[in-house]
């Protein structure tokens, strides 16, 4: 088992950074302000050429791609859940639960055109073993388009060892909320950049689904699956991540242990949690946000009271708090709300969790939105 160097160090570094900051229980802070930064918002009506320009603006807006990417490996978690013969009606997914090709396309082309040095493409395919590019395939999707839109993009199915001889280990500053660290396939510590390229929707369990839940998928259920070993890794994926929201098992052996063993074992409170640990311990450098076309209801055709909808907006940002709080806000919610407020009718607030242990801010009020105001961008996914 390789453990993550770099987020070892970083992680010592933040004990000794915040020593005499610390209160009862893990990974709680006193003293340290989560980061606030500025988060970009562009309406764009459609999908096509528009989406290039859209991004390219908002992106400026942010500061520039090339300071954070030039010469740089960059990794991209996409958002492409479940099965890829789901389809809401004969919608293809790209118009309601994944974020769309032309968005996955438009982001690798920019970042070449900064300076990435390589671009790496990533998924936990749903239960299977199969290269990420075959796993487009099945939904009617071209790869070639992306290997063509910037000059050295890669693809790998993260959902088990991959390419990689060992698994990395991230370890959750302060002790972690659900683990005490995570064991990923490589190319979450194989990067100079990480990138999460998420759909704008709601989320049965969690409430919203946005650029932070959408890492719960980096986790490989060869280990943290419902037919993983009890020791070790299993060498392929079998079923999903429901030990997660159930608690029914624990991960293989071989993987960081459980904090609490006697912590709740409901989906609302777990998975939140599992969220706020996984993106403080393997920081996100960019946020993306495809609501250009999305659906409402939940995060996939699977979820009752889906229905096709069209935002028409793209969000982007450097701190993926920041950039969740604004995407509720533009969603119709509150990014303030907790347990009991919609939409965390029955989940705890993976934001304010995700702000506790000091990934960043959800208050609006700190936060600089720049490009579409969220009052003339707002679509109230309630009442659409």
């Amino acid at each position: 088992m390789k453990t993550n160097c770099c987020s070892r160090r970083k992680f010592l570094g933040a004990l000794g950074a915040t020593a005499g900051a610390w209160v009862a229980g893990p990974a709680m802070f006193l003293a340290r302000p989560a980061p606030a930064g500025r988060v970009a918002v562009g309406m764009c009506p459609e999908y096509g050429p528009q989406v290039v320009p859209t991004l390219q603006t908002m992106f400026d807006q942010l500061g520039g791609l090339e300071g954070l990417v030039r010469g740089k490996t960059v990794a991209i978690k996409l958002n492409l859940t479940g099965d890829p013969l789901n389809r809401l009606g004969y919608l293809p997914p790209g118009l309601t639960h994944w974020v769309h090709p032309d968005v996955i396309g438009a982001t690798v082309h920019l970042l070449g055109q900064a300076g990435a040095r390589r671009i790496r493409l990533l998924e936990s395919c749903q239960s299977t073993a199969e290269p990420l590019e075959e796993f487009m395939l099945h939904a009617n999707w071209e790869p070639r388009h992306f290997l063509n839109a910037a000059p050295k993009v890669e693809f790998e199915n993260t959902n088990y060892l991959g390419y990689g001889k060992t698994y990395s280990r991230f370890l959750v500053p302060g002790g972690g909320l659900m683990y005490k660290g995570y064991d990923l396939n490589h190319s979450y510590e194989d990067c100079d950049v990480f990138v999460s390229l998420a759909k704008l929707k709601e989320h049965v369990t969690a409430g919203v689904t946005l650029t932070m839940k959408n890492c719960f998928g980096i986790t490989p259920c060869t280990i943290y699956g419902e037919g993983s070993p009890e020791d070790e890794p299993g060498r392929v994926p079998v079923g999903g991540r429901g030990p997660f929201h159930s608690g029914n098992r624990l991960p293989s052996r071989s993987a960081p242990p459980l904090v609490d063993r006697s912590g709740s074992k409901e989906g609302g409170y777990r998975v939140p949690r599992v969220v706020a640990d996984l993106v403080a311990a393997r920081p996100l450098h960019l946020g993306i946000l495809d609501g250009i076309h999305t659906m409402k209801g939940g995060e996939g055709p699977w979820t009752p009271g889906r229905k096709h909808i069209k935002p028409g907006l793209l969000i982007a940002g450097m701190n993926c708090v920041n950039t969740d709080a604004v995407a509720m806000a533009l969603m119709g919610f509150d990014p303030m709300a907790d347990r009991g407020t919609p939409p965390f009718e029955t989940s705890d607030s993976t934001l304010r969790l995700a702000e506790g242990l000091g990934v960043g801010t959800r208050d609006l009020r700190q936060i600089e939105v720049v490009g579409t105001p969220i009052s003339k961008g707002r679509f109230d996914f309630r009442s659409a």
